[in-house]
């Protein structure tokens, strides 16, 4: 399975598939390296990495990934395959505003024609009793607003579109 991490500005692609034993890292020049990730009884997460293991902390919030391994800590970001294949399609990937996670609307303050500036709260949304802000991932124009105060979605459902400033007729 294909997976992609972005580490900064720098994106990672990662090929992972299954073994008998555990998973299997498949790096750039053809090297696989086998790895699990276990979690002991007492809650204590275990990375083995070619046989040796490591004690990790992991936690992930939406799509980024907080990890500490070995003494650094590191902040990953999940790229959807269908957000990274929009882009390489031509299409900005910053157009469409996706749920991280299934949910209900709890607020929308913006409608279709709205020029609204990066960081700019869009909607706010609700998932397990927990309050979400989304805000603008760019400068731009509110294209669509899918959803309503109160509807609910799945993850990754089309929560609204943007057109760049110059797109917008």
């Amino acid at each position: 399975m294909h997976h992609a991490f972005k580490l900064g500005d720098a994106e990672h692609n990662l090929e992972i598939s299954r073994g008998a034993d555990g998973y299997r890292l498949h790096l750039i020049d053809d090297q696989t390296v086998p790895f699990d990730l276990k979690t002991g009884a007492d809650g204590r997460q275990w990375l083995t990495l070619d046989g040796v293991h490591h004690e990790v902390v992991i936690a992930t919030k939406g799509d980024d990934v907080f990890i500490h391994f070995d003494g650094e800590a590191y902040q990953l970001r999940y790229e959807h395959p269908l957000k990274r294949l929009a882009a390489a399609g031509g299409g900005a990937a910053e157009d469409r505003v996706m749920a991280p996670m299934p949910g209900s609307i709890v607020n929308v303050t913006v409608k279709a024609g709205d020029a609204v500036t990066k960081g700019q709260v869009l909607l706010v949304m609700e998932s397990m009793k927990m309050e979400t802000t989304i805000t603008a991932p760019r400068d731009g124009v509110i294209e669509a607003v899918t959803y309503d105060k109160g509807q609910t979605f799945d993850r990754d459902a089309l929560l609204l579109s943007l057109v760049a400033l110059e797109k917008k007729k």
